[in-house]
């Protein structure tokens, strides 16, 4: 009986290919319509870039003149800061600073380690006659806002005092006892349009560097 051999199927190369090729187009249009349906999604919850930017709060004409008030003994001035989320109307709330009248060449002995270093800020120290300090002890603060500060300027005692932890700063906001690992931390205020602004600046608690944590 004769030998009958399989019949080669010469096509099935160009078939395989041609699967193959059907395959991998499917997965390229299915990244394709992926990716186009992804990126304005992932746009959509990324928070406008003004959301993140600090901004500035302005003192109202009674503010400023509890501003005038502060002398080498400190004054508190209360003002509202303005909070800016990508995803809710912007809200106010109470906040204060401690804020004596002095100058650049005062600062500048007392607090030197603000000009140069580790802990040199990017802003006047002084400006329009004025340092403003933020109420939150550098220890680990403990002053969010409107909540009980977590230092007092201590009239009898000529200095600030954390109740807290006992940390104390002189009117300059030098640190002279206590736990907490650098001195007061000053704000930036400035003139603009005739009008006197402060913006508000969370720093890293208990470290002897001004890391920023929040702006505005």
């Amino acid at each position: 009986m004769p030998h009958t051999e399989a019949s080669p199927i010469p096509d099935q190369p160009v078939e395989i290919r041609r699967r193959t090729f059907i395959a991998n187009a499917v997965v390229a249009l299915g990244g394709v319509m992926s990716l186009g349906i992804a990126v304005p999604l992932a746009t959509s919850l990324i928070p406008a870039a003004a959301a993140s930017e600090g901004e500035w709060s302005p003192l109202t004409g009674e503010q400023w003149a509890a501003l005038q008030h502060a002398t080498r003994t400190p004054s508190k001035v209360s003002f509202a800061i303005r909070d800016q989320d990508g995803y809710f109307a912007p809200t106010d709330h109470a906040a204060f600073v401690w804020a004596i009248k002095t100058t650049d060449a005062e600062m500048r002995e007392e607090r030197p380690e603000l000009y140069a270093g580790a802990q040199t800020l990017p802003y006047p120290v002084v400006n329009l006659g004025f340092t403003l300090f933020n109420p939150s002890c550098p220890h680990l603060g403990g002053q969010v806002r409107d909540k009980v500060p977590a230092y007092a300027w201590i009239g009898g005692e000529t200095r600030f005092i954390c109740p807290l932890h006992g940390s104390q700063f002189t009117s300059c906001g030098k640190h002279i006892a206590g736990p907490a690992l650098r001195g007061l931390d000053p704000l930036p205020l400035r003139e603009y349009k005739g009008r006197a602004e402060i913006t508000w600046i969370e720093y890293k608690e208990n470290s002897p560097s001004h890391i920023v944590l929040k702006i505005g």
